[in-house]
């Protein structure tokens, strides 16, 4: 068990499970305090959390709706007023849906997208002047291959995961001259919540070179990796075999 490294904080939006529990132990395990939000799954982000002290981590859990920039504000507000504060900041809540375009209705496509793309840009504006104030870090949102390629049956989750491509290379432009690296990460299939009922069989990974998709703790150990790195921004990482 590696003993809590003070000088590090990182908070990790969507945390309650799935890829955003991964990546709070990866970080735990690195001796980071580890921020832990959720939306309304409280038990599973405490569950999240109890990884994260069993890792050897800690931190504090936040509770807020991603859709609502006043409760971004105050949970980026709260995670800040710790010591130390974030320095990483991973922007990995989403909600996915499964319609056909002529099937989408418009209250699902405007949750889907006020939740993955515009959620994510309420983290981002929140997030930045913090960093701002400390001369730079590093915020890692958690994109989709479905971004880049479109999925069956994915019209609004796809076309939201496309929007982060703009939107993170632009940020990363506007705020490179400040330290403040920006990425996006594609994290592969996962089983998770979104995914369910969606993922491949075990004989359907003709796309991915290597037959197979990306292990979830491998995933989450490239989150921890990009996020330190000192001279990158504006890039897309993809986690498994397939070509962008």
């Amino acid at each position: 068990m590696n003993q809590i490294n003070q000088k590090h904080a990182v908070l990790v939006t969507g945390a309650s499970g799935g890829i955003g529990r991964a990546i709070s132990v990866a970080f735990a395990l690195a001796g980071w305090s580890v921020g832990v939000h959720y939306h309304r799954n409280k038990t599973a982000a405490e569950g999240t959390f109890a990884r994260v002290v069993a890792a050897g981590g800690a931190g504090a859990l936040y509770q807020a709706d991603i859709r609502e920039p006043h409760a971004v504000q105050q949970m980026v507000d709260a995670a800040c007023r710790r010591e130390p504060a974030p320095s990483v900041f991973i922007c990995n809540a989403g909600i996915g849906g499964s319609h056909l375009l002529l099937r989408q209705n418009e209250t699902d496509w405007a949750e889907i997208v006020a939740t993955n793309l515009t959620g994510t840009f309420h983290c981002l504006r929140a997030m930045a002047p913090p960093l701002l104030a400390r001369n730079g870090g590093s915020i890692v949102v958690i994109g989709s291959y479905a971004g880049f390629h479109g999925s069956i049956g994915q019209t609004a989750y796809a076309a939201s995961k496309a929007g982060l491509i703009g939107l993170v290379q632009t940020v990363a432009k506007e705020w490179g001259s400040s330290n403040i690296r920006v990425n996006l990460l594609l994290p592969g299939w996962q089983v998770t919540g979104l995914s369910e009922g969606a993922m491949p069989e075990a004989d359907a990974w003709n796309g991915h070179a290597l037959g197979r998709p990306p292990s979830r703790e491998e995933v989450a150990r490239t989150v921890l990796h990009l996020a330190q790195l000192n001279d990158v921004s504006g890039q897309v990482w993809n986690c498994d075999s397939r070509t962008l």
